[in-house]
């Protein structure tokens, strides 16, 4: 049964929701603020966050970074009413794997977390290959561990994914679609802004390394999607 934490602070959102997603089989525990929400996360390990922005207690962004801490292998979906472009960027770059906005719609969200829990699922299935170099980045998929010049490059989890789809191929063109399908999940739908922000977020890690350092680069290809390419050495 999946480990499924709903933290929402409307009473009535909050048991559609639990009810709906106890009905598809989730366990969930259900907490209305930021500490509750914490406290939740230092138990056991979760298979999935549901986590509202506007909490009562606590900046439900900050929230976000605390709990992928407490929880790294954890998916994190935010649910907010605050659809800015902005909002939904910061949130994603506070660790969260995706986001909807309200109102919910609850064929959505079910198939959102049907996506997410089925590439979880496969990933851990997958066959352990050897380790990637590609100039001084070396990618080891056994340990899921990223070295850059020797040192180690902490990614999150669908950061290393999506760093990992692009280096299977180096030099090629990727397209958003296939990308969104290999690193999400092939039933996607929605929008791929997430994309975009996990790219960003790779490149700030990668450009943290020395100048006498071969890294790789993510070079966007507008009108269809990105491409990894190795400098000479």
């Amino acid at each position: 049964m999946t480990r499924l934490l709903l933290v929402e602070d409307d009473e009535t959102i909050g048991q559609a929701l639990r009810s709906s997603l106890t009905a598809h089989g989730h366990g969930v525990a259900w907490e209305t603020t930021g500490r509750g929400a914490l406290r939740a996360a230092a138990g056991d390990p979760l298979d999935l966050v549901l986590l509202d922005l506007g909490l009562p207690d606590l900046d439900g962004v900050a929230v976000c970074r605390e709990l992928r801490v407490a929880q790294p292998d954890a998916v994190v979906v935010i649910l907010t009413a605050r659809d800015e472009e902005m909002d939904v960027i910061i949130g994603l770059e506070a660790g969260a794997d995706d986001y909807l906005t309200k109102p919910v719609r609850l064929a959505e969200l079910h198939a959102r977390i049907r996506a997410h829990l089925r590439r979880v699922e496969s990933v851990t299935r997958a066959e352990i290959n050897d380790p990637l170099k590609l100039g001084d980045l070396v990618l080891d998929p056994s340990s899921r561990r990223v070295t850059l010049a020797g040192s180690d490059l902490p990614l999150r989890a669908k950061e290393y994914e999506l760093l990992a789809r692009l280096a299977a191929e180096p030099g090629v063109a990727i397209s958003r679609e296939t990308l969104m399908s290999d690193v999400w999940d092939e039933h996607w739908f929605g929008s791929t802004k997430t994309l975009d922000v996990h790219v960003a977020a790779l490149r700030r890690r990668l450009a943290e390394a020395e100048d006498d350092t071969t890294v790789p680069v993510i070079v966007t290809l507008r009108g269809h999607g990105y491409r990894l390419d190795v400098p000479p050495a």
